[in-house]
């Protein structure tokens, strides 16, 4: 007997090379460009060179190996291109393993000179060996040098007919538009979480695994649409779990909190209760949650909530019927000041808890900053009145209010006001300047410097942008308009517009009422008896507040004089 006996038993593979799909009937998540793709081949429309684009995981490399297999597909001696394929053909094996002679496969991220693309096109010349197309598959094209997109481009354009290009990338806006321009392009798009669960069950079956409902959503939200991730945390997890995959283990794996827990420590911020807040944190802390994603599971629940709230559509059906009742119950009753505050608070503790020696101690301080934030009131619901304020935030207890005991928290400091403020309603984009001066300064100096109007009406702006200005500006704009008006605004950019913006309207006009006030006897006597003097700005007396601060009358025109020294 042999001392070291040698298994018979076939070497493991992974889920994601196992359950690889391998036509287009098996492929997930992809119907828009599968029945594009049936059309081209049912009309003889078939393209010279695709470009398929999309996120890690999704599927890039796979759907061009099939689409190579379409292309080249044989069986019982016919040679037509078809996507309407389920059995191997002659060449289906050799192509989905990598390994057919017509059927090229590249990686340009390791082969981006020109000298590697020169190879290509001048094989291409040379018809293929056995299959009908000769089928270069290049991978993270967007990292060919310029030289080599410049040495493809004659080749691309007038291939040989016998010759098709499928390229992929993660990075479409790294290929240049000469490349793109001369390319059918697919974006694939990220898997629906229901839709890959659905996959994750079926390939838990083959396999013969135990696997909780709530175990496979965990796995699907956490690989974010890849489907290649899905299967390797897949993977992870049966091992982690001895062939048994539970939310209880999966949650201990990836260092994730509770769903329900998750609503929870929403809950008491918004209740404003710290304590129970931290005590919260502390026992999800316990039991392996990681801090960041803490906050992270907070982040992506507050903008559960704050899209039901803004849609009013179906919570999430990935979602336990628990969450998705108490999501939709703090869509209903929770402010949109308060639900952005969480929000953007909440983008910035991540940042730096992720950042922070002690992750622990930063979440605790952010979550501390949560719950007295969660209770500022809205702006709509400010006083008008200047009642003396508790240091809280709250109104002060007057001698004769009665006795309420002690404060316990942020939540303390909500109290009944005497009277609403009015809601702003912008008539004109001027308005919405001034209305951006008292929220946020940042905004108002993209209305007046870099925004020129195209059309103003209730709830709806155009505009241009400047060289200078942010892209973010228009939406952050929106948004903010949205929250101080309580009405839905949207600010949308498009090209064309020549008019000044506000910043030029009033440089212009300061321009026109320099020039006039140089002509006054009086501030040209001024000029002249000092050399050094200056008109620095002109001022329209607008009243008969303004005209007591000087010597002129209302509505008068006067100028500024300053001296450089």
């Amino acid at each position: 007997m042999s001392d070291s006996p040698v298994s018979s038993a076939s070497p493991y593979t992974v889920l994601a090379r196992k359950y690889r799909p391998s036509h287009f009937g098996e492929l997930i998540g992809q119907a828009p460009m599968v029945r594009t793709l049936k059309n081209a081949f049912a009309h003889d429309r078939i393209p010279q060179a695709w470009m398929l684009t999309g996120v890690r995981g999704v599927g890039k490399t796979t759907t061009a190996r099939i689409l190579a297999r379409a292309l080249n597909y044989e069986k019982d001696g016919v040679r037509k291109p078809t996507v309407d394929f389920t059995e191997r053909g002659d060449h289906c094996q050799a192509i989905m393993e990598g390994r057919h002679v017509d059927v090229i496969e590249m990686d340009a991220a390791s082969h981006t000179s020109i000298n590697d693309i020169r190879e290509i096109t001048d094989a291409a010349r040379y018809k293929p060996v056995s299959a009908l197309y000769k089928v270069y598959i290049i991978d993270e094209v967007h990292m060919l040098s310029t030289a080599a997109f410049n040495g493809l481009l004659k080749t691309l354009e007038e291939p040989p007919e016998h010759v098709k290009f499928i390229f992929a990338t993660t990075e479409i806006r790294k290929v240049p538009v000469t490349v793109l321009s001369r390319c059918q392009r697919f974006d694939l798009r990220r898997i629906d979480a229901a839709e890959l669960t659905e996959h994750l069950t079926k390939v838990a079956a083959s396999e013969g695994i135990t696997a909780e409902d709530e175990a496979l959503r965990l796995i699907s939200r956490a690989a974010e649409g890849s489907v290649r991730d899905s299967l390797s945390l897949m993977d992870q997890a049966i091992s982690h779990g001895g062939g048994v995959i539970s939310a209880e283990s999966l949650r201990d794996m990836l260092g994730l909190a509770d769903r329900a827990r998750t609503v929870d420590l929403f809950e008491l911020i918004m209740r404003g209760d710290p304590a129970g807040a931290l005590a919260e944190l502390a026992a999800q802390y316990e039991v392996g949650a990681d801090p960041a994603v803490v906050l992270s599971d907070l982040a992506a629940f507050t903008h559960q909530v704050t899209r039901l709230k803004v849609t009013n559509g179906p919570p999430d059906a990935g979602e336990p019927q628990d969450v998705r009742e108490r999501a939709a119950g703090f869509a209903e009753t929770l402010g949109m000041a308060a639900l952005s505050r969480m929000w953007q608070a909440l983008l910035t503790g991540i940042q730096e808890v992720q950042s922070a020696p002690k992750p622990m101690m930063a979440a605790e301080m952010v979550l501390i900053r949560l719950c007295y934030m969660a209770s500022l009131p809205d702006p709509d619901r400010l006083p008008l009145s200047d009642a003396p304020q508790a240091p809280g935030g709250g109104a002060a207890r007057t001698p004769g209010s009665a006795a309420r005991g002690p404060a316990r928290g942020p939540a303390a400091t909500q109290r009944a006001r005497p009277a609403v403020s009015e809601r702003p309603a912008p008539k004109s984009f001027a308005d919405v300047a001034e209305l951006m001066g008292s929220h946020s300064l940042i905004l108002k100096k993209a209305v007046e410097q870099d925004m020129r109007l195209k059309s103003f009406a209730q709830g709806r702006i155009e505009v241009s942008l400047t060289d200078s200005a942010n892209a973010a500006a228009a939406g952050q704009l929106g948004a903010k308009l949205t929250e101080v008006t309580g009405e839905r605004w949207i600010v949308s950019v498009s090209d064309g517009a020549t008019g000044p913006t506000l910043y030029e309207v009033r440089a212009a006009e300061q321009l026109r009422l320099k020039a006039e006030a140089e002509t006054d006897p009086l501030v040209k006597a001024i000029l002249e008896r000092f050399s050094d003097a200056e008109i620095k700005e002109v001022r329209k007396h607008d009243g008969p507040d303004d005209a007591a601060e000087g010597d002129t009358t209302p509505g008068e025109q006067h100028g500024r004089t300053h001296r450089k020294d």
